[in-house]
């Protein structure tokens, strides 16, 4: 038997023009001291658009209200029909929760595609920043690069074993560079502008591609402007900012303090 999404995920979906699904899950893996991999059933193909793309879950938060959460999508099997997300399980979060908890046989409710970021086919170099909310979109983009082509990855980690790797195709330049938050604040940009840092443009064509914390990637965007990469080359997704809660929907709080 199909089941049929709430209504509330119908009328949303359809203002967004996306979809609206049940799906099931399928596997529940902790990779991580951070990181879990959640992978669920359902139509891989309808949800999960392409490289870059999102989708929002409805979960319920601590005081027992519906509210949903957007996760990049980490791989698509349209065989088989199902999907992977990784989600950050390092914070006390609606969405952080159900990812713990997710059971073989769960059902939740799944809004998609979502997002505008998508490879920025015309690059010859593709540069990767944030932290390890972001590792999911940025494999899978990075996975989409056709060679030869350049691929390079600054990411700030909590713990040695949140520096997950993936599999690229061959001929692609791979460059990859983790950075120990140690004890900063997690809104404190140090770690990967010292990354950055380290980081010699190459004289080709460039996209940057930055996805994390809030005010930790702002800090980046201007470090990259600074250094002269164009402001159309720089595509930026914040997934949560420090001490503010994330929006029912699953945005970050944008306004200023």
């Amino acid at each position: 038997m199909t089941l049929k999404p709430n209504e509330s995920s119908i009328e949303l979906a359809e203002r967004l023009g996306a979809m609206a699904r049940v799906c099931e899950v399928v596997q529940s893996t902790q990779l991580s001291a951070s990181v879990r991999e959640v992978v669920l059933g359902g139509p891989a193909t309808v949800l999960t658009g392409v490289a870059g793309s999102d989708v929002m879950i409805q979960v319920e938060n601590s005081a027992g209200k519906l509210v949903r959460r957007r996760y990049s999508v980490r791989a698509a099997d349209h065989d088989l029909d199902r999907f992977t997300l990784w989600i950050t399980t390092g914070h006390d979060g609606p969405g952080s929760a159900w990812a713990r908890h997710a059971s073989p046989g769960d059902h939740v409710d799944v809004i998609g595609p979502r997002g505008k970021i998508t490879l920025d086919e015309a690059a010859d170099w593709h540069l990767f920043v944030g932290d390890s909310t972001g590792l999911a979109a940025f494999y899978r983009l990075a996975q989409s690069i056709e060679a030869p082509g350049r691929a390079i990855f600054i990411v700030e980690i909590d713990h040695p074993d949140d520096a997950l790797t993936a599999d690229f195709a061959e001929g692609l330049g791979v460059t990859g560079i983790f950075v120990d938050r140690q004890s900063r604040l997690r809104n404190d940009a140090a770690g990967l502008l010292s990354g950055l840092a380290a980081f010699a443009f190459p004289p080709d064509v460039g996209h940057a591609y930055l996805f994390g914390e809030f005010t930790t990637l702002k800090a980046v965007r201007f470090a990259l402007l600074d250094r002269g990469l164009d402001e159309g080359a720089i595509s930026v997704k914040a997934h949560w900012r420090t001490g503010r809660d994330n929006a029912d929907h699953g945005e970050p709080d944008k306004s200023e303090p």
